[in-house]
Formats: structure tokens, sequence, C-alpha cells
């Protein structure tokens, strides 16, 4: 699914508009009808609803709303905040239409006029500033949005299309902004709703159609994406019935010290149950009796050293040699021993294939910066904020993040995604793809592990880089959904989403059959 800025939502909106063809007047009705249907199935009519409207095209479809609840039997009153000299024309026909039917129903607010109080339990759905925003909201409309904030503990907010205050397409951070339960949009994620710094903002997320043009959305280009199911459909590769173990790849994961031999464990299942031909694992003495005891299907290779490794290298000592292997992934539980940092640099200097790098091996980079530039093209970098904060350095505000996000994967031609609720993928061609599935119960230890030996597996069988990172992702996110559903997000550990891989798969199956 695109993710479109502001301007190009506007842009949808004008040319729907003018081939539908559909008057403005009745595209803003259709996003009402679909809004008042949702308030409809989530509050009952005993429900005050207070629409605070102001004086754009957002305050128009608080105003359409407000008329079609009371249509439907809610006492619903619309307030509108004249915080600017005109009103649009949309604005100006509801308003119209809501006082000849409803008179009661609309109250003016002048410039710094008090906000009436809710009544107990009342709705509150804040319509007053839209996309249009491009500045923070100052004066008495940011009074008006603190003053809405303080009510938030007894009351509800439904903001339409986007929390007032909250800029589409810019960072918001430290300006005033609707704090909403719940955050009605119209067709398409804004990118805004997916950075960490407003999530106290927007709530939970709902996207409703309002039957945009199809031919323009298809026609229009989009740096930004959500990975969805038509993705994942087009990406999946069911196994063919001649197919062997060797036409899913070999691959080679480095990984585990003393005490974090598990997150080694962790990779090396999940790399298996996600469908790799052969896996060949390396670890220090102390890791071998546990690593062939937990995870049989797997190879070993024993390091010299008995708590870290420092031989790794060693598996290349020729080209043919380095070969055999599909992929490498390495980092999980590796410590940044003296040893291991230099053996990472040799493994660098002699494997020139895309390799899955997470964890340690990740603040060895960010430890000798000089690392950075040895790292194969097309090679898929995971880290978490703080690592991705060693890697390449602090930033302001979200959003200049996913500039150095995108900055660092064009100019390094690497893959690299930033760990979140949103994890975002950047990659070389510029773009930026965001992950929904997931959710809280994965935040906790060896998750990552997880997902490194998920995209090594991919990488394996012959995914594009892209590929394994989208897909690979994607099915972590959604075992993890599975095994929320099964056992709660607070007891999930990590070994259940290698165990609900396999419901993954299945479920991917079914799909791409049908």
């Amino acid at each position: 699914m695109k993710i479109f800025t502001a301007q190009q939502i506007r842009d949808a909106d004008a040319y729907t508009i003018r081939h539908a063809p559909i008057s403005s007047l009745d595209l803003m009705e259709k996003a009402a009808i679909a809004c008042t249907a949702w308030i409809c199935r989530h509050y009952n009519e005993d429900t005050p609803v207070y629409v605070f409207c102001g004086v754009g095209n957002n305050g128009g479809d608080g105003l359409a709303i407000t008329r079609l609840l009371r249509n439907r039997g809610y006492n619903a009153v619309a307030f509108i905040l004249h915080h600017s000299s005109k009103a649009s024309d949309d604005h100006t026909a509801n308003r119209n239409s809501l006082q000849q039917q409803y008179p009661s129903a609309v109250h003016d607010i002048l410039d710094n006029g008090p906000l009436p109080l809710p009544d107990k339990n009342a709705l509150i759905v804040d319509a007053i500033l839209g996309t249009g925003l491009s500045r923070p909201a100052e004066g008495w409309i940011a009074s008006v949005i603190q003053q809405l904030n303080d009510l938030k503990a007894q009351h509800d907010i439904v903001a339409i299309d986007m929390p007032s205050g909250l800029q589409a397409d810019a960072s918001s951070l430290d300006t005033p902004v609707i704090k909403a339960d719940h955050t009605l949009s119209f067709e398409f994620y804004k990118l805004a709703f997916l950075l960490p710094e407003n999530a106290a903002f927007v709530g939970e997320i709902c996207i409703l159609s309002i039957d945009l043009s199809p031919e323009y959305i298809a026609q229009t280009p989009s740096r930004f994406n959500i990975t969805d199911a038509f993705q994942v459909r087009s990406m999946y590769r069911p196994r063919k019935p001649f197919s062997h173990k060797g036409t899913f790849g070999h691959a080679l994961l480095i990984a585990g010290s003393e005490g974090k031999i598990g997150a080694a464990v962790l990779s090396a299942k999940a790399c298996l149950r996600t469908g790799v031909g052969l896996l060949s694992c390396h670890v220090p003495k102390c890791g071998y009796e546990i690593m062939q005891i937990s995870a049989p299907a797997a190879m070993c290779f024993i390091d010299e050293q008995r708590d870290h490794s420092s031989g790794f290298h060693n598996h290349f000592p020729t080209p043919e040699a380095a070969a055999k292997y599909k992929t490498i992934g390495i980092g999980p539980g590796l410590g940044t021993a003296a040893g291991t940092c230099w053996a990472f640099e040799k493994l660098l200097d002699h494997y020139r294939q895309p390799i899955v790098i997470d964890a340690d091996a990740l603040n060895i980079l960010a430890s000798s910066p000089a690392l950075l530039k040895k790292v194969p093209a097309g090679s898929l970098l995971t880290p978490h904020p703080k690592e991705f904060e060693r890697l390449f350095g602090k930033t302001a505000n979200d959003v200049d993040r996913l500039k150095v996000l995108s900055d660092n994967a064009v100019e390094r031609q690497l893959n690299i995604l930033l760990k979140g609720r949103y994890t975002a993928m950047a990659f070389p061609d510029g773009s930026i793809w965001f992950n929904a599935t997931g959710n809280p119960g994965m935040a906790t230890g060896g998750s990552g592990d997880v997902l490194t030996g998920i995209l090594t597996s991919l990488l394996a069988q012959g995914y594009s880089s892209q590929e394994a990172m989208l897909l690979g992702v994607y099915l972590h996110g959604t075992a993890g959904d599975h095994a929320a559903a099964e056992r709660s997000e607070e007891a999930m550990i990590a070994d259940d989403i290698v165990e609900f891989l396999g419901k993954t798969f299945l479920e991917l199956h079914r799909i791409k059959s049908c």
C-alpha cells in the first residue's frame, strides 16, 4: 500500500473529482458516511457526541458527521471554532445543511471563546485541522488542543483524518497535537502515523475507503509504502514438487558467546523453520553441546576459543570455499571481543555476497566505521534504535532519522531496517517501506535473533535482498501476532515466534493457492 504525501492526497481528491466524476461535496459526504458508520459501530445512541470543527474541509467533514449522527438518533452537536476569517465552500454548504435540519446542533465559538464542558461519558470528535496543516498549531487553536487533551481522561477522542496539530509529512515533536484514542483516516496511512514520536497522538488507526480513483493511485509513484498481503503474495514462492535441499541454499550462521548461546539457538531455529536447505553454525566451544542438542538439524563448527569466536574467517580460505555458502548471518549474541572484531574484518575482506548483520556485529561496525565500507553491497543491516544511533549518529526527530536511514541505504547500497512498531526498511533505490504486522509482545529478548534467522534463511533460498527483508519482517510480525493470539502479549517469548512460523507459512500458502 502506498503512503502519499499531503499534497498527493489532495491531488488524489482532485483527480477523483475530475474523473469519477463526483463533486467535492459528494466526496466529503462519502468520507462522513464512512466515519459515521464507524462511530455507530463503536458507540451506542446514548453517547453524547461533541464535534469540534475548524473552518476548512476537515471541519466540513465534522459538520456532515454531526448531521448523519443526528439522522441516526444520536445527540450530536457541532462547535465551529472560528480561527480563520473564511470558511471553505464545502464547509459552508455542510453548515447550511446541518442548520436547516437541526438548528440547535450548530454552535459558533469565536476566537478566544470558551469551550463547552462535555457531558459525562461524551465522545469528542476532533475535526479541527486536517492534512492541510503545514506548520505547528499556535495561538488560540493550540490552547483549544490543550484543553481537549485535558479532557482525555474522562472522554474518548476520535480524530477525523488527522489528529489536529499533527503534520502529515513533517515532525510534530514538541508541538500541540490532539491525543486521539482513534484516528479515522481516508484511503491511506499518513507518514506521521508510523513514527514513534507520534504514538501518543494517533491511537488506534482505522483506514476507511472513500473510493478515491484507483487509476490515480496506481499511476502515482510513492517513495513511502507499507507492506500488505498483496506484496507478500507476489513475493512468496511455494516449493515445487522436485525441489531438494540444495534448491534452498546453504547458510552460515555466526553467533553466540559465553552466556549468550541462546541467541545463536533462537536464530538457528528460526533459520531452519523458514525453510533453508542447509544450515551451518559457527559457535565457540562453550556452545557446541547446546547447539547440537537444541538444533540437531544444523551442522556445527566449533571455534578454537571457548567463550567467544575468533576463527570464523577460516571458512573462506579460497573463493571456492566462500561460494559454498549462499549467505551469512552474523551477530546474535556474538560479543565484541578483540578476536571477534578481527575475524569479522577478515570475513568482510573475503566474502562479497550479501550478508545479514545484526546485534554485536552492528556494534563492531559502529566501533570501527571503516569496516562499514567493506560490507558487501546488498547486505541487510537490522539495528534497533540505539544500534542505529551508534552506527549513524543522533537525530533531532523521527523524520530526520528516516532521512539518515534512507541516505545511508542509498549511499552505501545497503538494505537497512530500523526496528520498531512499524519497522522502517530503507533500500538502495531510495524507497522506504513500513511493516504493520507485529505487536508489543514481541518486545522481548531474542525476538531480534529470530528475525536474523528468518532473513538469513530467505536470502539463502534465493530471494533478493529487498524481497528477503520485506517478506522476512512481515513473516516475523505475523508469527508474533499468532503467538500473541494464542499465548497473550505478556506471556509471549521469542521461542513462540519461531513456533508460529509454521502457521504463518500455511496461511501464506493458502492465500497464494487461491
